[in-house]
């Protein structure tokens, strides 16, 4: 069983109680994601933690997308409530990457596949070394953009 998922369920019974309006829709959002994922497929089953950790990486993606999308549209508010629950599901993620560190797992795993010279034929190469180290902790865009840059 996950201890994620039980952990989002009491902070949902939490956020109900205290009539934490955003709180307790963004966890309801977040549980029917992942049981969505748990009966996506030909089989049912229980999702790991860190199964549960990618759904939540989804959905955070899909909230910063939506909050981009309606800054752009001039609807304030509505990008104001999807930052909100952004929020939220950003409690539940392990600590987020920042640029200098990607950069330093990109350049090392440069080095290590020795792709310095092949240029962007490489990049396939790099992103399957970099992937595993970085899953859940950053952007995949940002990843990848970074590998372009020093691959250039």
């Amino acid at each position: 069983m996950s201890t994620l998922k039980d952990q989002l369920r009491a902070d949902l019974t939490t956020a109900m109680k205290a009539r934490d309006q955003v709180r307790s829709s963004t966890l309801r959002m977040v549980l029917a994601a992942v049981a969505n994922a748990e009966v996506a497929g030909k089989t049912a089953r229980e999702l790991s933690d860190d199964e549960v950790v990618t759904v939540l990486g989804a959905e955070a993606k899909k909230r910063r997308e939506a909050a981009a999308a309606f800054d752009e549209g001039g609807r304030e508010e509505s990008a104001a409530k999807e930052r909100a629950e952004a929020e939220v599901i950003a409690v539940y993620l392990p600590e987020q990457l920042d640029d200098a560190e990607i950069e330093r797992i990109v350049a090392a795993a440069v080095e290590s596949t020795g792709a310095a010279g092949e240029g962007m034929k490489a990049m396939g190469k790099v992103m399957g070394v970099v992937q595993p180290q970085v899953k859940g902790r950053a952007d995949g865009a940002a990843v990848a953009a970074e590998v372009r840059r020093q691959l250039g």
